[in-house]
């Protein structure tokens, strides 16, 4: 035989808040996250070496 308690629900978590602000007002990853090819040791001897072996033949 069981109890009351036994087959009591168990409580379930509170479910979130709708939020209705605007959401172009928050600020998101990608204004936050580091750009394509962005390093961040800020070597300007191998940024130099890199441009020149990329040039393009017409950029000579």
């Amino acid at each position: 035989m069981s109890t009351a308690a036994e087959s009591a629900p168990e409580p379930r978590a509170p479910k979130p808040a709708l939020v209705f602000d605007d959401p172009l007002d928050q600020q998101s990853s990608d204004d936050t996250d580091r750009g394509w090819g962005e390093r961040a040791d800020g070597d300007s001897a191998a940024d130099l070496r890199r441009f020149l072996d990329e040039k393009p033949p017409h950029h000579l």
